[in-house]
């Protein structure tokens, strides 16, 4: 079986990529940063509407109803896209409420989900100021503003109904948990994206930056440093578009799996290459680092991987 993307969805990659730097570069992020500070407010309405109208979120509605009619090996490749130039807002609930919620497909409405681990205080909901629906919700709950690591996740504490007895595994209605398979996969490729693009801001940069008359890139460790983390994102890179192509929910677990962890390591091992400056509000490894951590809770946890990788492992051993 070939796993190389065709010429279409090569080409596919790329016009997502050319619409996002001359749409969504490092100006608009830090403007939308800066924003985000000020108002609260992360989702560029105008940016949501023109993912829309390019096809993001109807990707996989048929043509019959209005989408593009491609499937999940092309959504990963466009999510990667949108994971390496750290697109904020719930793009993969708003994708997977295509043809449910009105205006999702189309980029008219914001859709968040129920797709963070909680705790008996409550379960935590990204972006639901700015929510148009709630995957799953018949009614937009009302929630508490809590403080982010992300400054573009912002999040809201939301009631549990059932009192804080409810488990937090049980926190996810049965609409919401039939997605869940897909969205920790979409997600996974957001994080590939971005562990990805932190190979890239480490590798320019150990090429820019000089120590004792030459790149520090020169150097073995920073070099071994950046070896390791292009095998770690691509090795998940691998695994996505694996699970892309078979379908099977093992399998997006352990994509989802690889995929957060290399999308936390590889924002850790950025900001080490880029010592001092690394730590400072001005590079952009930071909000990488930021985001990483955030994903990496949503949809399925690092646990909840293992925990039906582990289910999986004893059906077939039984």
């Amino acid at each position: 079986m070939d796993f190389q993307p065709t010429e279409d969805q090569r080409d596919l990659r790329a016009g997502v990529r050319g619409l996002l730097e001359g749409r969504y570069g490092r100006e608009a992020l830090r403007a939308a940063v800066d924003a985000a500070a000020g108002t609260g407010a992360a989702v560029d309405r105008g940016l949501w509407r023109e993912l829309g109208e390019a096809g993001v979120f109807a990707l996989r509605l048929p043509e019959s109803e209005g989408g593009v009619g491609l499937g999940l090996p092309e959504a990963v490749l466009v999510f990667e896209e949108a994971g390496r130039a750290l697109v904020p807002g719930p793009l993969v609930a708003t994708h997977l409420a295509a043809g449910v919620v009105p205006g999702a497909a189309a980029g008219t409405a914001v859709v968040t989900a129920f797709d963070l681990a909680g705790d008996l205080a409550g379960d935590l909901v990204a972006y639901l100021g700015e929510a148009d629906a709630v995957l799953g919700a018949a009614v937009l709950p009302v929630g508490e503003p809590v403080r982010a690591a992300d400054p573009l996740t912002p999040l809201h504490r939301v009631a549990r109904p059932g009192g804080a007895e409810a488990s937090a595994s049980a926190s996810r209605s049965a609409s919401v948990s039939a997605y869940v398979s897909e969205g920790a996969l979409l997600t996974a490729a957001l994080q590939v994206g971005s562990a990805l693009r932190t190979v890239e801001l480490a590798v320019r940069y150990a090429g820019e930056r000089e120590q004792f008359g030459q790149p520090i890139g020169a150097f073995q460790a920073v070099k071994h440093t950046c070896a390791q983390m292009l095998v770690r994102a691509e090795v998940a890179r691998t695994a996505v578009y694996a699970a892309a192509v078979t379908g099977d929910p093992g399998e997006a677990a352990a994509a989802k799996l690889l995929a957060d962890g290399a999308a936390v390591r590889n924002a850790r091992d950025c900001l080490q290459v880029h010592g001092g400056m690394g730590f400072t509000w001005e590079a952009d490894v930071h909000l990488h680092l930021k985001r990483a951590w955030v994903r990496a809770e949503q949809w399925r946890t690092a646990a909840e991987a293992e925990e039906l990788l582990a289910a999986e492992l004893l059906d077939s051993a039984g």
